[in-house]
């Protein structure tokens, strides 16, 4: 069955540097994501992993190659509808909550409709409260939430807007492993009830076993893949990419 790609990475190079300097952050890289499936990005430090993300989010310009999301070339974009883009059609989901202090958990997760000037879809709203299972703590601010509560809305934030992708850089790194995996459980559910399309990096790899498939990275190239992880099987690989 051939499932459509949320995005797509093709022979994608980003190079700092120049001469003796020059560092390879990502080395020729073409990779696809499929919507509606769990994605996780993994690799020893200074593989890419991050360099990979940002760059098909449309943070990150790249040196070489092409990005597209949901069919639309991001070299292609101007700024202002790259901007456009990153806003209706990305979800972002950090490691640090980047909640605003003053809104409550309601206010934060529409926020990015609300800087577009939209309201969203109430009933679709409405699931992913449900989902995050934080109905009765939506009018309080982000202090009066628990590390993994205020990981939830975050995600939820991202959801809002039901964009066409969701990047999530190691979104359980602050986290204890019991609230991590409540986080990575609501991902899941995301994925799997909501038809949501995430890609996550990650070093963990109890949190990598919840996604479909792992790309691995070694070097700023793509060094294998795996599908039906288990935190078992995960590391033998990292282990064996580290040899």
């Amino acid at each position: 069955m051939n499932i459509p790609s949320a995005a797509i990475a093709t022979e994608v190079s980003k190079i700092y540097g120049h001469g003796d300097g020059e560092v390879r952050a990502l080395d020729n890289v073409s990779v696809q994501f499929e919507k509606g499936r769990f994605t996780a990005i993994m690799g020893p430090s200074g593989s890419g992993k991050s360099t990979l993300m940002h760059c098909m989010a449309g943070l990150d310009a790249l040196t070489m190659g092409s990005v597209s999301i949901g069919g639309v070339e991001l070299a292609d974009l101007s700024d202002k509808l790259l901007t456009n883009l990153r806003r209706e059609q990305v979800g972002f989901i950090f490691q640090s909550f980047n909640l605003i202090p003053t809104l409550n958990a309601m206010e934060n997760i529409v926020l990015p409709l609300s800087l577009g000037g939209k309201k969203g879809d109430a009933a679709w709203i409405d699931r992913v409260v449900d989902t995050i299972g934080l109905r009765n703590r939506l009018d309080h601010r982000p202090s009066e939430l628990s590390g993994g509560q205020q990981q939830r809305v975050a995600v939820a934030r991202a959801l809002a807007s039901q964009p066409a992708i969701i990047f999530a850089d190691e979104p359980t790194g602050n986290l204890d492993s019991k609230t991590g995996n409540e986080v990575l459980t609501f991902m899941r559910k995301a994925v799997t009830d909501l038809g949501q399309t995430i890609v996550m990096v990650t070093h963990d790899a109890v949190a990598a076993s919840f996604a479909d498939r792992i790309v691995f990275l070694k070097d700023g190239k793509i060094a294998g893949e795996m599908t039906e992880p288990t935190p078992e099987r995960v590391l033998d690989y990292l282990k064996h990419l580290g040899e």
